[in-house]
């Protein structure tokens, strides 16, 4: 991290506005060089960033941050420092310039458009800036107007500029982070000698711009044709059946001028693969993301896409396939182009790229091998799910059996056949310019002579897990530089009743209980914590129509590590209290309350009619009207409001958690992990005052000692790392 520390710059005038949109300029190309860096053979770090932040009144800074391989700070360090002494040397090119100028111009006019319908805590904030630190209160509509009057006159030259306040010589700060020393004082004073002194000979060449193809579609695909249309007045949607089979449902709103998303999906994903494929296709996203899923690589498409508000993203699960877009109305032409080339894309992964990919996925690895989280998460993971290769966090291990090869045929594989796909579309839609643009580029996917990945989903593989079916209570301790304390106590759930669309929404309903009435005893009435967590995992269960529904609860919360068990017996005890008693009148109408008011803010939300059309259509009652499936879905939720009396969610609580609650669970405590020393400390401090005690006492004492200096010189003959390993969220 390298941070330049400066004088806040007050914001009051028009050329104080022009000065910050100055800097924001400066610092989103230099960010866009060091992505470019980055994606380079062998680069010197796999990210970096620039940004600016206020200190403390009056005071800021101009950070650049960077993550890099183990044992490569110092070089780093000196692609950073040379990449700003560049800027000082050649400037920005008028193409770079016109890049961050088109972005920043997406951005306000954005805004611009959603003026009305911008979010009240956005004005909340605006008027306590103003407040606080006296700054101007100017609305969207003139800031609008003031950067689209500013922008085309800020040079490449006035942008430039900026990097003079980024000179080692002027209040920096150097600071490395690495699991052992390796980069000490001297060495980082030697490489900004080194790069001042090239500078100062003028040995730093300038930027080498890429070539930038104009299309993202190079040729006009051929425009498909509506074989079936339906209407869904009960959804206020329209769904549509394409020639090549793709099946596409949208859905016109007016909740936000500037939003347009969507999602695709497919039945069939990883669990389909024997277990010795599994890691080289899970890589497979991770791989073909650095080669370029769209037919370009990242850093080129980053500069393709300058000025558009449209973005594609892929995700292959155990049970399904996705892509997921969100555009602005004017770009949705650029949205749907991407899933095009997304389907016509043959990736072939070549040397370069996929070194780069492994390396930074080993580093990844390495990175979360020292957070205590991922002891935690894995320990969890590894109780409830029976160690099941799917849970299993990735080890470097199983980097190395990664077949390169097998991972982009893999994902091109999943993205290769339109007729699997259900893509639903919700936002400021104008029927009349979308569907000649959905006909274009979502019709125009050329269907492959053979069905590809054709998943019947009552056939599809479930995962191997299996919970335990005793109490599993666990301690792990892990090496701290903050210490805290993370309780998680799952419980298993498994769903018989046949009216199962109600008893998802029971569940639903159920947690949001738990949560209130946990939060009220562990915060209100004993004061040790801030917050509960309840979450509901049902991901694991295969999306059949018929059978068991199986998955999870579980309790999250952090408090002191000294009553960590206390608490959750406390929790445990209010859990059985409301299995044995129920809840109260008073419970109930809270939770109802609490659904009904997020529900009501979700009917103006785009995501919140996106998630449900989606859950109609992937719902076990749909059968080919996803109206129908829709109507059964809010049945559902009305049956279980109306029913939902303390008696009824007293036998609920019984019927879908196992009964009593404290016959089977798992509870994993995340603990600091105390030095040998610290540990000798304590029990010499301890003995201070306890003269009187046997003379074990000192023989245990004389062994902690000789433990303590054997695993001291162990440390320092084994280069021992003294953190431990991270991994990714239980759910």
């Amino acid at each position: 991290m390298i941070s330049y520390k400066m004088p806040a710059n007050e914001l009051k005038t028009v050329k104080d506005y022009r000065d910050l949109l100055a800097e924001s300029m400066f610092l989103s190309a230099l960010n866009q060089r060091f992505f470019k860096i980055s994606r380079r053979k062998d680069p010197p770090y796999f990210s970096c960033s620039a940004s600016a932040d206020v200190l403390v009144r009056p005071v800021k800074a101009n950070i650049i941050t960077s993550s890099c391989r183990g044992k490569g700070s110092l070089e780093a360090l000196e692609s950073m420092l040379i990449e700003v002494a560049r800027v000082r040397l050649h400037g920005f090119s008028e193409r770079e310039i016109s890049i961050v100028r088109a972005l920043l111009m997406s951005e306000i006019e954005s805004a611009f458009l959603e003026r009305d319908q911008i979010q009240s805590t956005s004005l909340r904030d605006e008027y306590l800036q103003h407040f606080l630190h006296n700054e101007p209160v100017v609305g969207v509509e003139y800031e609008a107007q003031l950067q689209k009057t500013l922008l085309p006159h800020i040079s490449a030259l006035e942008v430039s500029k900026c990097s003079e306040e980024l000179r080692t010589s002027c209040s920096c700060v150097i600071k490395t982070i690495e699991p052992r020393t390796f980069a000490v004082f001297d060495d980082l004073k030697n490489v900004v000698k080194k790069v001042n002194i090239l500078e100062e000979e003028g040995r730093i060449s300038s930027w080498d711009d890429e070539h930038i193809p104009e299309e993202i579609v190079p040729a006009k695909p051929n425009v498909g044709h509506v074989v079936k249309e339906l209407e869904y007045s009960n959804i206020g949607a329209t769904e549509l059946v394409l020639s090549n089979g793709m099946r596409i449902c949208y859905k016109r709103t007016d909740f936000l001028d500037d939003q347009v998303i969507f999602t695709g999906y497919s039945y069939g994903g990883l669990s389909e693969l024997p277990e010795s494929e599994y890691f080289s296709c899970s890589m497979g996203p991770t791989i073909a993301g650095e080669i370029g899923v769209f037919g370009y690589r990242p850093s080129v498409l980053m500069d393709m896409l300058a000025g558009k508000r449209a973005e594609v993203g892929t995700k292959i699960g155990a049970y399904m396939r996705t892509f997921y877009g969100d555009c602005s109305p004017s770009d949705l032409e650029t949205g749907l182009q991407l899933v095009y080339q997304l389907f016509t894309t043959n990736l072939t992964p070549d040397e370069e790229n996929v070194k780069i990919v492994m390396q930074m996925a080993e580093e990844a690895v390495c990175a979360q091998d020292r957070d205590p989280y991922t002891a935690f998460t894995n320990r969890v993971k590894e109780l409830n799910y029976g160690n099941s290769y799917f849970f299993r966090p990735i080890k470097k291990c199983d980097l190395k059996k990664v077949d390169p090869l097998k991972a982009c045929e893999y994902f091109s594989k999943c993205f290769r056949d339109p007729s699997a796909f259900t893509v639903v579309i919700v936002g400021n839609i104008d029927p009349t310019i979308a569907l000649p643009l959905i006909l274009q580029y979502l019709g125009g996917i050329p269907k492959p002579p053979e069905p590809i990945m054709h998943f019947n989903r009552d056939e599809l593989k479930g995962l191997p897990f299996t919970f335990p079916t005793v109490i599993h209570r666990e301690v792990v301790r892990s090496p701290m530089v903050e210490e805290q304390c993370l309780v998680q106590i799952c419980f298993p759930v498994e769903l018989k009743n046949g009216t199962m669309v109600e008893e998802i929404h029971f569940v639903g309903f159920l947690s949001k209980l738990l949560e209130t009435k946990i939060m009220q005893v562990l915060r209100f009435k004993h004061g040790q914590i801030y917050s509960v967590g309840v979450s509901v995992f049902l991901g694991g269960n295969k999306p059949s129509r018929t059978g068991l529904v199986r998955g999870d609860v579980s309790i999250n919360f952090s408090c002191d590590p000294e009553i960590s068990s206390k608490l959750a017996n406390i929790a445990l005890d209010e859990m059985l209290r409301l299995q044995e008693e129920g809840p109260t009148e008073q419970d109930v109408s809270t939770v109802l309350e609490i659904e009904q008011r997020a529900h009501e803010n979700g009917l103006q939300e785009n995501y919140y009619w996106l998630d449900r059309i989606l859950h109609s259509y992937q719902s076990r009652v749909y059968s080919g009207d996803v109206g129908t499936s829709f109507e059964l879905q809010d049945e559902g939720r009305s049956k279980v409001r109306s029913s939902l009396t303390p008696s009824a969610a007293q036998l609920a609580l019984q019927r879908i958690l196992p009964y009593p609650c404290k016959k089977q669970y798992t509870a994993v405590i995340l603990m600091p992990k105390s030095s040998p020393f610290k540990l000798l400390k304590a029990v010499f401090q301890s003995t201070r005052t306890n003269f009187g005690r046997e003379a074990k006492i000192l023989a245990g004492i004389a062994g902690l000692a000789v433990l303590a200096l054997s695993l001291w010189k162990h440390s320092r003959s084994g280069h021992v790392n003294s953190r431990h390993l991270l991994g990714r969220a239980t759910k």
